[in-house]
């Protein structure tokens, strides 16, 4: 009778382990989901417009950024929080102007940080120009009518490369996003952003 109970109890067993794993691997693949579909990767080239036009009507935030740029990488933290904070209001965008770091290289990077934004290949550096951008991090700010109303520093952390503050002091696109949100000019138009120099300018 023992022998008759356990031989059944083996397919029980099979299909509750079955069952079992299947709902894991379920579990996983849902719950990682929305951190694949945030970190889309896009590449452009020749014209920024459409990438503008496809958020007209919501404040969009580039922020230049490259995988090897120390400065960059210690913004990463700050810039999810921005995300989180201003999520409702504006749509973030990291964007990598350098043309050398590939695909791979950057969605390694995107996972390492932990970052939950769309990413940008700027390959013709369309977006650079239509920002003046110049050095990474650096952040470009388009009001909901698509003018670009802030580019610069995101903050005053560092005053020189290799020279930062315990803490900044102004927090010029944390204003320029409130000010756009409200549909008022930002305090600051422009500042010079400290970090890694865009290579290939024109």
């Amino acid at each position: 009778m023992r022998e008759s109970l356990r031989g059944n109890s083996d397919p029980f067993r099979i299909f509750f382990f079955a069952r079992t794993t299947i709902a894991v691997a379920l579990a996983c693949l849902f719950g990682f989901y929305p951190l694949l579909s945030r970190q889309t990767m896009t590449d452009i080239h020749g014209s920024a417009d459409e990438v503008l036009a496809q958020g007209r009507g919501r404040i969009l935030v580039f922020v230049f950024v490259r995988t090897d740029c120390p400065i960059s990488n210690r913004y990463a933290p700050l810039l999810q929080e921005m995300n989180k904070k201003y999520g409702q209001q504006a749509s973030f965008r990291l964007v990598f102007p350098d043309k050398t770091e590939s695909t791979d290289k950057i969605r390694h990077y995107l996972r390492e940080y932990n970052y939950q934004l769309p990413a940008i290949r700027d390959l013709d550096h369309a977006l650079v120009k239509k920002t003046m951008a110049k050095a990474t991090p650096e952040a470009a700010v388009f009001d909901a009518k698509g003018q670009l109303v802030y580019h610069g520093r995101i903050d005053n952390l560092y005053e020189h490369i290799g020279q930062s503050r315990r803490a900044a002091t102004t927090h010029e696109l944390a204003e320029a996003i409130e000010a756009a949100s409200k549909g008022l000019t930002p305090p600051v138009s422009a500042t010079e952003a400290v970090g890694c120099f865009i290579s290939d300018l024109e």
